[in-house]
């Protein structure tokens, strides 16, 4: 069986209740981006600067958010030298969501929450789309018996880390004067300003897509909520929209685990520990611990496990 949400200690708290209330600073942050994007992006578009958002869009969210923060400082599923594990997590920064500890504690209550037997619709992401966009892009939700979160010391103590925290949204004003010194100020706002924009609402809604019904093999026994598989959404998602393989093995480094499914963040892993940058790369565990786990007879998830056809899973 797989280990809990190891940062989470849910004893006494719930996942249902509470409210979802408004986050100023996350809102603002976010609104900031959209007007600039929307308003001032238009007047300063270049192919040039085009290129510049394509680019650093896709290799701080492959390398940064999927590698460095989800598979590396939030799942633990590769190992690497400290100062690769550090800048990919600063590409992760990059992305402009929330620094390091920020990005820890919003995925683990959520993952918390959606295992637990029930959970609010704010982590379910069961309401319509409009109404979680609000939600997700402006709102956080406020326990009435909330968990407790604790970060291991190796992250919570480590001194760039605490930093990144601290001042994560001032890395997105350092790229932007490094961009407008090499490229004006069209290559600064597409780079920052539309990228951020961009990146915050595709990661929104490939995370309520992920949680809503569509196909997926596994089934996690007992759990609020069950993830789909996104299908020929590898390339644009880095493989992170094999988001039911996810969620049945946290622990592997590698999503796209069946034929087909292509997986980009693992195709990078894979070069990265030929060249001898990474080791210890977590995969699928044995038969034999999954006891957790059932199987989908119908092929298709939906957002509850409530009234799911289980199986259980059988050697092959």
């Amino acid at each position: 069986m797989r280990q809990g949400v190891w940062r989470i200690d849910g004893r006494g708290a719930s996942a249902d209740a509470g409210a979802v209330v408004w986050a100023p600073f996350k809102s603002l942050w976010n609104s900031t981006m959209y007007v600039v994007a929307l308003v001032v992006g238009p007047l300063y578009f270049s192919w040039s600067a085009l290129v510049v958002f394509v680019v650093i869009s896709y290799v701080t969210l492959l390398l940064g958010h999927s590698l460095g923060m989800h598979r590396r400082l939030i799942h633990r599923s590769f190992d690497c030298a400290k100062p690769l594990e550090r800048f990919l997590v600063w590409l992760g920064v990059l992305v402009g969501m929330a620094g390091p500890l920020g990005i820890l504690r919003i995925h683990d209550i959520r993952d918390w929450a959606q295992r637990e037997p029930s959970c609010h619709d704010f982590f379910a992401h069961r309401r319509g789309l409009w109404v979680d966009a609000i939600w997700q892009l402006h709102c956080r939700f406020e326990f009435e018996r909330p968990p407790v979160f604790t970060v291991e010391p190796e992250f919570r103590n480590d001194p760039w880390y605490v930093f990144m925290e601290r001042t994560w949204p001032l890395h997105q004003l350092v790229l932007a004067a490094l961009l407008y010194a090499l490229g004006g100020i069209g290559w600064a706002v597409w780079g920052v300003a539309v990228r951020v924009a961009v990146s915050v609402t595709s990661h929104w809604v490939v995370t309520y897509f992920a949680h809503n019904p569509g196909p997926g093999r596994w089934l996690v026994k007992g759990a609020a909520v069950q993830a789909t598989n996104l299908e020929r959404w590898a390339f644009l998602t880095h493989g992170e929209c094999w988001h039911n393989n996810h969620h049945a093995f946290p622990e592997s480094a590698r999503m796209g685990i069946e034929p087909g499914q292509r997986d980009p963040g693992w195709a990078v892993l894979v070069l990265l520990q030929r060249c001898g940058l990474v080791s210890r790369i977590g995969a699928p565990r044995p038969m034999a611990a999954r006891e957790d786990l059932g199987l989908q007879l119908a092929g298709t998830i939906g957002s509850r496990s409530a009234g799911q056809r289980l199986e259980a899973p059988h050697r092959q």
